[in-house]
């Protein structure tokens, strides 16, 4: 091999690396909050039995957190003991590295612990507990650095606790308290003080995360509550609009914003709405229908469709903008997903089986499958495989309650 073709080969597997290692997932539904990868060069197909298994970690305890991944450590909540924790693994050999104790546990008849997602920002880690109680830690020790709870904002936990997974934004942290004192509040995310509360939007408290947008101009943050969608100000948290939403039991599933359209969906045969927020932030609904009924599995906007399982037909592709189904499958049970390289990971919630199938409207097509090596011991009977999937520098991460799944599903 020449000089010049060694270093052109050199340069090649530098910049590969380098992919690899830009290719975290600091939060809830990626560095975007929309469920979509930027990542290329993995597999197109699995073999029989699914990608190779890297390692496998059992002592995360009960919950359904989903996982953040950055700098080489995988984050995520569990309990320990008496006590709800967060917990850092060394993401590539499945080593724990510290887990710090937080509050106590949330009791829940579904299942107890935590639900919602730790997120990394530079040399912190955030996290909300079940019970409400808001966290910052090192990300190299677990070293407490502020902690405060819901309740001191005027916070009433919803019945199966706080889900949500805290957003960082700026200089501040995202989250909602509800309440009287106001839905939406954002903290400093250094000292962990009041920087502002939305006193005109004072929904209670449901169990989605809030989306960061830039939209007409203006910083602002949507959030779904089981009786609005609204925008606020990210400087200030004044509502700029809110459209009705009849949710009922509970409203899950994170909102997504494209081209100033906000598109939401929830369970219990309530469906889907997109409305079109204008520049000056009035709203007009462009469709309501129950085309998707996606009860916490998530849904995923790609190219113009929505990706996700709907309660009655399965799984299906919606088309963004008018609504319409394009086609539904039900051969794979109900759960969650995400999105990598043209494929959806979907994961069903009572086998714990994942899929690889095309991201396409040309239908419903799967090239591999794996099944869970092992299920957990201790999840609550009622309960389900219900933490989300994350593919992350190459690999794929999985868990049922205390066991934690890593595979690599890069392409050799």
């Amino acid at each position: 091999m020449s000089m010049k073709s060694l270093k052109i080969l050199t340069i090649t597997l530098f910049l590969a690396a380098s992919s690899l290692e830009a290719a975290d997932w600091p939060s809830w539904r990626g560095p975007n909050r929309n469920d979509i990868s930027q990542e290329t060069g993995l597999l197109q197909a699995w073999p029989e039995g699914g990608p190779k298994q890297v390692w496998q970690y059992s002592n995360a305890g009960l919950g359904y957190s989903s996982f953040a991944v950055a700098d080489g450590r995988l984050f995520t909540l569990g309990t320990r003991g008496e006590a709800e924790i967060l917990l850092a693994i060394d993401a590539d050999s499945g080593k724990e590295l510290w887990a710090v104790e937080l509050s106590p546990i949330l009791s829940n008849g579904w299942g107890n612990g935590p639900r919602g997602t730790p997120t990394v920002d530079g040399s912190n880690v955030y996290a909300l507990t079940g019970p409400g109680t808001l966290v910052c830690l090192s990300v190299k020790d677990g070293k407490q650095v502020w902690t405060t709870s819901m309740d001191k904002f005027g916070g009433r936990r919803p019945g199966w606790g706080y889900t949500e997974s805290v957003l960082i934004d700026g200089d501040n942290v995202i989250c909602t308290p509800g309440g009287g004192q106001g839905t939406v509040l954002a903290l400093n995310k250094k000292t962990g003080a009041k920087v502002w509360q939305s006193a005109e939007f004072t929904d209670g408290a449901q169990y989605a995360s809030v989306v960061p947008v830039d939209h007409g101009g203006q910083r602002q943050y949507i959030q779904l509550t089981q009786q609005h969608v609204a925008g606020i100000d990210a400087s200030t948290g004044k509502l700029l609009w809110k459209s009705p939403f009849p949710g009922r039991t509970a409203v899950v599933p994170t909102p997504i914003y494209s081209d100033g359209k906000v598109y939401v969906t929830s369970g219990y045969g309530v469906g889907c709405k997109l409305v079109q927020v204008g520049a000056d932030n009035a709203v007009q609904e462009v469709y309501f229908n129950q085309t998707m009924k996606n009860h916490h599995g998530g849904v995923l906007l790609k190219d113009g469709y929505l990706y996700g399982y709907s309660d009655g037909p399965g799984w299906i592709c919606q088309d963004f903008k008018t609504g319409e189904m394009i086609w539904n499958n039900k051969t794979h049970g109900k759960g969650s997903v995400t999105y990598a390289d043209g494929k959806l990971y979907c994961v069903a919630e009572g086998d714990g089986s994942v899929v690889l199938a095309d991201a396409s409207p040309e239908g419903w097509k799967i090239s591999g499958k794996l099944t869970l090596p092992a299920q957990s011991q201790i999840r609550s009977p009622r309960g389900r495989v219900w933490s989300h999937p994350v593919v992350a520098n190459g690999k794929l991460y999985l868990r049922d309650q205390e066991h934690i799944f890593c595979y690599d599903v890069k392409a050799k």
